[in-house]
């Protein structure tokens, strides 16, 4: 026992002697000595400048002026790090067996530049053995890290600027304002953390735990959360992860306002539509394979009003993103495409912008900027789909995006009794441009065209093939330039509003409605206007032909119906072109009673003609043999006849003048 008690007795003289010769260093010898011994640790240059302390009590620890780490010998930057004061506190008896227990670290306004030179090498890299200087492995060896005896209790950085420059991808990123909470009291256990970020001004809070930190230093896997809050929302995960990078768990947003949320973290994201995205509730299992790829499953959100649920995949090896999805959903709503603009609110209200049989098409113009932020592949299935003026059923679509170029394959669309089938494509790369090649079978006509057009008086079941392209910034402009063509036929059907039959009978066809058995056009589009002269309709006792213009931008009309009687109709009625012009909502209708006497009584015009002539000349001939003593020959005219009389009598009186 009194071996022992020398023992202790001898420690702790040996304890108050070192403390005490601590105590007696002037302060700026204290901060050579601490930089020093971490230069040695870090193989960096690092300099403490200012006014150096220590303390001994609660804490033994030693507070700094300005504080330095130099950066990589490579680099032509500025030091890794330069802090206007450094504070740090350590726990003695761990320094007694030989760990670094940092009970307290604070560091005031540092600021951090980290570089990746042109050849991948990062300035970062500190004590890893079997590393080259390219940043890749010498291939004698794996790359491993020591181990760091170290603890943190707690670490504070206030007013933190960090600057990356990337001369790979040749960008440089500033971030200035930002601060840290760190706890981080055992080495292989947990570690909390908070931080505020700054990157476009508005503060963006980060918090989270690292369950096994030494675990993940050394590249393994450890339980991990982590919620971002901002300024329009919060992203939260829940799962695991390492420093690889790699990530699997569950991730949650809840973006009351995306774009707003995107904008404070210094992301400029485009005029998003309503039903894409204003607004995100979503929930996925992640998982995130190096630093490249991400696969999402049991994917469900919340995009505004519409559901939808699947599974995607994201790689961002390219310029661009690469998502390739296979996605449902419910009732899908994408009404606000028809104005054109995110500006469609929920209120119920319907589209912003003016359509068709209101105030014109939408000039509202249309940001396409989505089209060129991602290149993707996705297939969508939906049990209803809402394009604003057109409803349609069960839908199958495929859509491929390439380069601001997407392509939406109709793979099966179900409305207005009937299936489309074709694409539509919408290329952003120079300006916006639309166009289509679409077969329709089975539709009904009188739904589907009041719904595209307001044009309520036109009855059948038919099919349609269309091809067209178009081009402009708003609706206005694409429906205005619009050029292609369109095949239409149709069955028995009713046109409302004048009554065919009654009108080639009787003169007065206004109101009613005419019932035909089968009708079929084509049109050549240009310039926004449908053309054609083959309209061709069946009708009980008749047949009707047409011809005219019916304008798809100015959305107004100026078309010809003729109706003619069959052949073999006992009782002979009038064939009376009807002429319907004017705007789709109102346009004016009326017999063409000019055209009408030129249709069914030409031949007796030209035979009344032909008489009153015969009639004329007749009192003509009467009139000049009998005034002027001329008389005509067969054949010859009045002012011939009256011209050869004329010229025998003068030809009479010169030679009266040799007599």
């Amino acid at each position: 026992m009194k071996f022992l008690a020398k023992l202790i007795g001898f420690a702790l003289v040996a304890v108050f002697i070192m403390v005490g010769a601590l105590f007696f260093l002037p302060g700026d010898r204290i901060a050579r000595i601490a930089a020093d011994q971490i230069s040695s640790i870090m193989g960096r240059e690092v300099t403490m400048t200012g006014d150096t302390a220590i303390s001994f009590y609660p804490i033994l620890g030693i507070s700094t002026g300005p504080t330095t780490i130099a950066g990589a010998e490579w680099s032509e930057g500025p030091a890794m790090l330069v802090a206007q004061s450094l504070k740090v506190g350590v726990d003695p008896l761990a320094l007694l067996r030989g760990d670094i227990r940092i009970t307290g670290l604070e560091a005031v306004e540092p600021a951090i530049y980290l570089e990746r030179g042109a050849d991948g090498r990062v300035n970062w890299e500190i004590g890893v053995d079997g590393v080259a200087p390219s940043g890749q492995s010498d291939g004698v060896a794996p790359a491993t890290s020591e181990r760091l005896a170290l603890t943190l209790d707690r670490a504070l950085i206030r007013g933190a600027s960090i600057t990356f420059v990337d001369r790979v991808a040749g960008t440089r990123t500033s971030q200035t304002g930002m601060d840290l909470d760190l706890r981080w009291p055992d080495y292989e256990g947990e570690a909390t953390f908070e931080a505020t970020l700054r990157p476009a001004g508005t503060a963006v809070t980060i918090e989270g735990r690292i369950e096994k930190v030494g675990t993940m230093i050394a590249g393994g896997v450890s339980g991990l959360s982590a919620t971002v809050s901002t300024k329009g929302g919060t992203v939260e995960f829940v799962g695991r992860g390492s420093s690889a990078p790699q990530l699997d768990g569950r991730l949650i947003a809840k973006l009351s306002d995306t774009k707003t949320f995107f904008a404070s973290l210094g992301v400029a994201a485009a005029d998003i539509p309503r039903g894409f995205g204003q607004s995100i509730d979503a929930q996925t299992q992640i998982t995130v394979t190096g630093s490249d790829r991400i696969a999402l499953r049991d994917l469900g959100v919340t995009l505004d009003q519409n559901r939808l649920t699947g599974a995607a995949d994201i790689s961002l090896a390219a310029d661009r993103p690469r998502v390739t999805a296979q996605l449902k959903a419910g009732a899908l709503d994408l009404s606000s495409l028809e104005s054109g603009s995110s500006a469609a609110t929920s209120g119920g209200g319907g589209s912003t912008g003016g359509t068709a049989v209101s105030d014109g098409w939408s000039k509202t113009p249309i940001d396409a900027s989505a089209l060129g932020l991602v290149d993707a592949e996705i297939s969508l299935g939906a049990d209803s789909l809402d394009l604003g003026t057109l409803q349609f059923g069960a839908t199958r679509i495929l859509a491929t995006v390439d380069r601001a170029r997407g392509v939406f394959q109709f793979q099966e669309l179900q409305g207005y009794g009937g299936r489309i089938t074709g694409q539509f494509v919408a290329n952003n790369r120079a300006g916006l441009s639309v166009g289509g090649d679409l077969s329709a079978t089975g539709m009904d006509m009188e739904r589907l065209l009041t719904d595209a057009a307001g044009i309520t008086r036109f009855a059948t079941t038919g099919a349609a093939s269309l091809d067209f392209l178009g081009v402009g910034g708003s609706v206005d402009q694409i429906m205005k330039s619009l050029k292609g063509n369109l095949s239409l036929s149709t069955g028995r059907g009713v046109i409302s509003g004048f009554d065919l039959d009654k009108l080639m009978r009787s003169g007065d066809g206004m109101g009613g409605t005419t019932v035909f058995d089968a009708m079929s056009a084509t049109f050549a589009i240009a310039g926004g206007n449908m053309v054609g002269d083959d309209l061709s309709m069946s009708l009980p006792l008749a047949t009707a032909t047409g011809k005219g213009r019916i304008g798809l931008g100015a959305q107004d009309i100026d078309y010809v119906f003729t109706p003619v009687l069959l052949q073999g109709e006992s009782r002979r009625g009038l064939a009376i072109p009807v002429k319907i012009r004017g705007p789709w909502a109102d346009p004016r209708i009326w017999p063409d009673l000019e055209g009408a006497l030129d249709l069914n009584f030409k031949q007796e015009a030209e035979k009344l003609e032909q008489e009153v002539k015969d009639e004329v000349e007749k009192e003509v001939d009467r009139f000049v043999e009998k005034e002027l003593g001329v008389t005509r020959e067969e054949g010859q005219s009045v002012e011939d006849a009256i011209k050869k009389e004329v010229e025998d009598t003068v030809v009479k009186e010169l030679f009266k003048l040799f007599d």
